[in-house]
């Protein structure tokens, strides 16, 4: 059983043993009976739209859909949350989120450093980091967009897995989310040339070994650092998902401990850079639909100066079901859908009050916006820019704690609640 640690800083033995907490963490409720009818939908989805991209596109892009299936599955099942974890450590000091972060983080560097410091690749992809420039669209953009995950609900990785469990709530966060990146493609000459440094990889100046091990280093800090901040402020524990019983029955039906679900993530991430050279992202695919959108609705989105950059014409002007980040985000969505249904806990959300769509609709277009100003969101900037060896990614996390801390701030103003000390669980 769980006690709280008494008064001062814990002895060192005890940062190795679990984080304590204000209670023992709730036993998970038995997973709910197979929702049939969804999980039959999904399959029948899933099948029917990789059979059609590899007949369609071919092996590289179908590939491309059933990572993004695995994602959706993986993401679903171990609950893995940026939005909840960063919101849990700032409002009453559980770092079991973060830490999990940097289990996620580090799994991801050690295999890019393998892969783009061999310069192995699959289907001719030559695999290179993410790194972006750092400076005032940085800055702006990870604030923006960490105020607006606490207010729409849910991360860039998040949204789809929610929406494609069934929330509700969260088909709005897309919607905003899709509008915010398409009015920032749309408005491109007013952010692009803000203030910036070129980009920073440590690679060019350690080498690959020389910056995974930094990396290491500094997730291991964050980890003992999140470890002792729990210690101190002895928060309520995490709310336990229902799960299945049994080892098989759990892999299958969920839910997955964050820390399994950090290194299939990890491993599902590196295969993304394997088959297509570039990291997992998720963002960039937002602005390409409402941009078909916008098309499809007589606009001219081919004359954005976003659209006419290098590379983008043509992913514009090309099939959806062919663009990258397009086909793992559908895949998410599809694999999040078949997990929550094997998991039972697949059903639409009705009945949702005013305030709590303004926000979802608000908070989505803050990270449209804010992803496209901080080339990237938390999967395209944060996790591939610190796996990467990129500062970009580092300095994109602190700022998006600062936004974490100010979102919180504007969640009551909708309706939304935060945790608290004296919750049972957070």
């Amino acid at each position: 059983m769980t006690t709280a640690p008494p008064a001062g800083a814990p002895p060192r033995a005890a940062l190795l043993s679990p984080a304590p907490t204000s209670s023992p963490a709730p036993r998970a409720e038995p997973a709910p009976p197979v929702r049939r009818a969804p999980l039959i939908g999904a399959g029948v989805i899933g099948v029917a739209l990789a059979g059609y991209v590899f007949a369609e596109h071919g092996a590289k892009p179908g590939v491309l859909l059933l990572l993004g299936i695995g994602l959706g599955f993986a993401l679903f099942h171990s609950r893995f949350g940026f939005t909840s974890a960063w919101r849990q450590l700032v409002s009453v000091g559980n770092g079991t989120g973060l830490r999990a972060h940097t289990l996620l983080l580090g799994a991801t560097a050690t295999l890019f450093a393998l892969i783009i410091g061999t310069g192995s690749g699959l289907f001719g992809a030559v695999p290179a980091p993410s790194a972006g420039p750092i400076g005032v669209g940085l800055l702006v953009g990870a604030f923006l967009f960490a105020i607006g995950m606490q207010l729409g609900g849910a991360c860039a990785s998040g949204t789809l897995f929610a929406v494609g469990s069934g929330q509700s709530t969260i088909v709005l966060t897309l919607f905003g989310f899709i509008t915010g990146s398409t009015l920032a493609a749309w408005q491109f000459g007013l952010w692009n040339d803000l203030p910036a440094f070129d980009p920073y990889l440590l690679s060019d100046h350690v080498g690959w070994f020389g910056s995974w091990a930094l990396t290491i280093v500094a997730l291991a800090a964050i980890w003992f650092v999140a470890r002792a901040v729990q210690a101190r402020r002895n928060p309520p524990p995490v709310g336990a998902p229902p799960s299945a019983r049994g080892t098989l029955a759990r892999t299958v039906r969920g839910s997955w401990p964050l820390a399994v679900g950090a290194v299939v993530l990890a491993l599902l991430g590196a295969g993304v850079l394997l088959v297509s050279g570039g990291p997992w992202g998720i963002t960039s695919a937002f602005s390409l639909w409402g941009s078909k959108i916008v098309g499809a609705l007589g606009g001219s989105p081919e004359a954005w100066t976003y659209w006419q950059q290098p590379g983008s014409a043509a992913q514009l002007s090309g099939p959806v079901l062919a663009d990258k980040n397009s086909l793992t985000d559908i895949g998410i969505m599809v694999g999040a859908a078949v997990a929550a249904a094997a998991g039972g806990v697949w059903k639409l959300h009705r009945g949702i009050p005013a305030r709590t769509a303004l926000a979802a609709v608000l908070g989505g277009v803050l990270m449209g916006v804010g992803a496209r100003l901080a080339g990237g969101c938390n999967i395209g900037a944060y996790l591939a820019g610190i796996a990467s060896g990129s500062l970009h990614g580092w300095i994109w996390g602190a700022v998006a704690i600062l936004g974490t801390w100010a979102g919180l701030r504007l969640r009551p103003l909708f309706g939304l609640g935060n945790p608290k000390p004296t919750d049972s669980v957070c």
